[in-house]
């Protein structure tokens, strides 16, 4: 199993990937002396597939285990689902000793994290992600938020976990879609921080979006690591770390208009050819990295244009985004494949009329 270090002094941790994370993660409970009292937090659709398997195994090893679920969803990431779990914790007298296990994909990882944070004041926090995506980027980091009305991650907080377990046999039962979703993560990963993941992606799509183990777990690492080491220069997203919402502005503006029906990585990808065309019109980046970036996303099987959205509705959204100020939007532009900043020079204007060529 590999792990990579999110090196945040006293709060560094671990992030571990392995086809066994999931049974390497009960010996580190014990390693680290977490304590007796585990509380798993995961999805309908995650319990029947892994959590009452993991909570049986937890309960043979000897803990005391609670397993609470929430509704799958982006529209369950809300604070009305954090208080259900802050009334059901109380009921089981979970205390500051308790370690909260996320098990599930981003909407899971956000919202437990959340609950993790500020139950108490902050109880332990462990990362089980069972999505590409979450294993990718969300579950590393420590950002939590839940959603509030139509605007996504809106309230939240920076909580990081004790370590993150990325089991990468769980990817097996993931459906196409959500392998592709993932990919637009991992693309971004790759224009940010890893040109030569960039060229591996590029090469082996096809064996990618067929789960192909061995090459996905690579990926998976290198992918990580991106995240890992930008978290590591700017844990509070002041600088360097701004890099990481490439393709998010627009993304999650589209989140946000279409109610969530549109995937997370399907908004991300669109945001991110948004972002390169805007790029290419500022004499950023030149166009034949735009075209790799536009036929590497075709190839995963995610959308290249906003089609199908009222752009006047996405453009309200924009401008309510947490970047936006004084009629322009703290932008992350992509300079060439493996390098990106941010760029307060992008106007709404100028977003508008991208909008409006695609």
């Amino acid at each position: 199993m590999h792990a990579i270090r999110v090196s945040l002094g006293a709060r560094s941790y671990n992030t571990y990937i392995g086809a066994s994370a999931l049974d390497e993660m009960i010996v580190h409970l014990r390693r680290a002396k977490a304590g007796n009292r585990l509380i798993i937090i995961t999805n309908t659709t995650v319990l029947e597939l892994y959590g009452l398997r993991l909570k049986e195994t937890l309960l043979s090893a000897g803990f005391e285990v609670s397993l609470f679920s929430v509704p799958d969803g982006e529209g369950f990431k809300s604070l009305e689902s954090a208080g259900r779990l802050y009334t059901e914790m109380s009921e089981v007298f979970a205390d500051r000793s308790t370690t909260m296990l996320a098990l599930g994909g981003g909407v899971i990882g956000d919202l437990a994290g959340f609950v993790a944070g500020t139950y108490m004041r902050g109880i332990p926090l462990i990362q089980l992600p069972t999505t590409l995506l979450s294993q990718v980027d969300s579950s590393i980091g420590g950002k939590t938020a839940v959603n509030y009305g139509r605007l996504k991650n809106q309230i939240g907080t920076f909580y990081q976990p004790r370590a993150v377990f990325c089991d990468t046999s769980v990817l097996k039962t993931l459906a196409a879609e959500h392998i592709s979703n993932g990919f637009a993560e991992i693309i971004k990963s790759a224009v940010i921080g890893d040109r030569e993941l960039f060229g591996i992606l590029t090469r082996h799509t096809a064996e990618l979006q067929a789960a192909d183990g061995q090459l996905l777990e690579t990926i998976i690492k290198r992918a990580a690591a991106v995240k890992a080491r930008i978290v590591s220069r700017d844990e509070h997203d002041n600088g360097v770390r701004n890099t990481l919402n490439l393709g998010h502005t627009i993304g999650h503006a589209i989140e946000s208009v279409t109610s969530f029906s549109i995937s997370h990585g399907a908004a991300i990808a669109m945001g991110m050819v948004a972002a390169g065309r805007i790029s290419v019109m500022m004499e950023l980046m030149p166009p034949h990295e735009l075209e790799a970036l536009i036929n590497l996303i075709d190839g995963a099987g995610l959308p290249t244009s906003v089609t199908g959205i009222n752009v006047a509705d996405l453009f309200n959204a924009i401008k309510h985004d947490k970047k936006a100020t004084n009629g322009s939007v703290k932008f992350i532009l992509p300079l060439r494949i493996g390098r990106a900043v941010a760029s307060d020079k992008v106007t709404l204007d100028l977003i508008a009329e991208v909008l409006t060529e695609q």
